[in-house]
């Protein structure tokens, strides 16, 4: 009987942890967020193209690899969701079921995280370029 929970433990960290990179795919700065820029207030129009081009690239650099970033996540959310399940299933002596279901709950929790993170600071990133380049962003 133990083993048997034990093998449904194993799943549920398999499968949180692949939903949890899957997810966080979804916060990419590919996935079609564009800067909106004010093209009757823009001082820069000339250079609007090649600036647009140079801080998307420029951006993508400052926040990191979005897939990386999540791996990253969800690995630091694993490692201590299981440790703090480990010590509350302990308590009732389940502490490997604890500590399979803290490494789930905390390896996707991390995985969400990180990915929208990074997705902020390339936002980020892009418009601080795109206003530093005398171009008036509109969406934030």
């Amino acid at each position: 009987m133990e083993g048997i929970k034990h093998m449904r433990g194993r799943k549920l960290i398999a499968v949180a942890l692949a939903a949890s990179l899957w997810l966080g795919g979804y916060a990419s700065y590919a996935y079609g967020w564009e800067p909106v820029i004010d093209i009757r207030m823009d001082s820069a129009r000339a250079t609007q193209d090649r600036d647009l081009a140079e801080c998307r690239e420029l951006a993508s650099r400052a926040s990191g690899d979005t897939t990386t970033e999540v791996a990253k996540g969800t690995v630091m959310g694993a490692l201590g969701g299981a440790a703090f399940g480990a010590m509350i299933g302990g308590v009732s002596g389940h502490a490997g079921t604890g500590a399979a279901y803290g490494a789930a709950i905390g390896g996707a929790g991390g995985a969400l995280h990180n990915g929208f993170s990074t997705e902020e600071q390339y936002k980020h990133s892009y418009i601080r370029c795109l206003e530093g380049r005398g171009h008036r962003v509109l969406n934030y």
